[in-house]
């Protein structure tokens, strides 16, 4: 019975330390912070609906800091051509984006986000302007619906003259189940002092997560195609002078994992 007792005695000492820690662990918080990283492979970068690569692959990534608050800040690079496109005296082939912002859930289903973007392309030879630009915007969300506006605070994307220039998009995330969404998107971008270069995109398409990323597919359009030999804003002509229809529409695959 002594024995009994003094093995009972530790069982108890030993696991009680066991439990309590057990039981912390379901207590402790999580971190008011989170951390991730994104990567991709794109069959064509398409930004707004105009081509950013030239009909050819871009591989894509980012890295994202939000803290419980609602602030956040980020950054996201892929590889471009369209710089070069339209200027072949120049040697850029990065966008570097860096963002930052405050989001907040309110009533359920809604939501809003603000923040700033700027959008910088290092390279030799660059033009001028430079196509370095700062955005600021705002959305609202209503479930799997989104509104955002932004107001370009510096010339947009080298475009002499154009401090003003906005966008504004509306855009859905319809969740299916099973992994399958439904995407879709139009959008109008105005840029100041320079009408014939505003236009309107739009996209369709769907999402398929795997588990071990998520496979998308859709087709972009805009109302900015147009005759390359008649010098439209959006046709970019190469060092062959092939000219390139930047806004014509095209199917685009993806394919994504965030960590």
């Amino acid at each position: 019975m002594r024995k009994t007792l003094i093995a009972l005695s530790t069982a108890v000492a030993v696991g009680t330390p066991i439990i309590a820690s057990a039981q912390q662990a379901a207590t402790t918080p999580p971190p008011p912070y989170t951390f991730t990283a994104n990567v991709a492979l794109a069959s064509e970068y398409l930004y707004r609906g105009i081509a950013q690569t030239r009909g050819k692959p871009a591989i894509q990534g980012g890295f994202d800091f939000a803290h419980s608050s609602g602030f956040y800040i980020g950054t996201w690079e892929s590889n471009i051509s369209w710089i070069s496109d339209f200027s072949p005296t120049t040697s850029a082939s990065l966008e570097a984006d860096i963002y930052g912002g405050y989001k907040h859930s309110f009533a359920n289903d809604f939501g809003f986000d603000v923040g700033v973007l700027t959008y910088n392309y290092p390279g030799k030879n660059m033009p001028d302007p430079k196509p370095d630009t700062t955005e600021v915007y705002g959305a609202l969300s209503w479930k799997w619906l989104s509104l955002k506006y932004s107001y370009a605070t510096t010339n947009l994307f080298g475009v002499s003259d154009s401090k003003g220039s906005d966008y504004i998009d509306l855009s859905g995330n319809y969740d299916l189940g099973s992994g399958f969404s439904l995407i879709g998107h139009v959008g109008h971008q105005t840029v100041h002092n320079f009408g014939d270069a505003s236009y309107t995109d739009w996209k369709i398409g769907a999402s398929k997560d795997f588990g071990v990323g998520v496979l998308g597919l859709y087709y972009s359009d805009t109302n900015a195609k147009g005759n390359c030999d008649a010098g439209e804003p959006y046709c970019f002509v190469n060092g062959a002078g092939d000219g390139y229809d930047a806004g014509k529409g095209r199917v685009v695959v993806t394919f994504g994992k965030t960590f």
